[in-house]
């Protein structure tokens, strides 16, 4: 799974949007949308918000936890703890990209919530680089990846299936061989 499709996971994520048009609910494969009426807020997945956004059809409200007090709060945890915390949304890193490329005017602050967020994103490589040499240099055959998102994941896992590769061939090749006497 490359970053394109993480992205494309992220968009199924559902969002607050104000219509600033009337429309009956729309009947999609993956659930009903609407009714959609001028000023009432209705939830959507993140590609109709944006697909409305573009059109100028509609406001995004960003979502609860894409706050500058919420995000210094997680920011701060990330780096007091060795471990990773637990992140509000699967997709922060995609949804933060999407909303402040597309709707950055609906989002307040939201320079400042691109740097947390980024913050937070580097803090998160800085520890799963520590954690990974960590793992390579104990020589683990396993690890716990408890509260990394789908998109650091993906951003090591070539790192991490190379190097357990290589272990795997110098413990292979380090293993006495046996001699069979027939």
């Amino acid at each position: 799974m490359d970053a394109a499709e993480v992205e494309f996971l992220a968009e199924k994520e559902i969002v607050e949007i104000i219509p600033n048009f009337s429309l009956d609910k729309i009947y999609l494969i993956g659930g009903d949308l609407g009714p959609f009426n001028p000023g009432l807020p209705v939830e959507v997945p993140v590609w109709l918000a944006l697909n409305l956004k573009q059109r100028h059809k509609c406001r995004i409200i960003p979502p609860e936890w894409m706050d500058t007090e919420k995000l210094e709060e997680i920011r701060e945890q990330e780096r007091k703890l060795d471990t990773f915390t637990p992140i509000p949304s699967p997709y922060y890193m995609e949804l933060t990209k999407l909303l402040l490329n597309h709707a950055a005017d609906n989002i307040p602050k939201a320079d400042d919530i691109r740097t947390l967020v980024k913050d937070i994103w580097d803090t998160r490589m800085a520890k799963l680089r520590l954690s990974a040499d960590s793992f390579i240099s104990q020589q683990e055959a396993h690890a716990q990846l408890d509260n990394l998102t789908l998109m650091e994941i993906n951003t090591t896992r070539s790192f991490l299936l190379n190097s357990l590769n290589y272990m795997y061939k110098l413990r292979k090749n380090l293993q006495p061989t046996r001699t069979h006497d027939y």
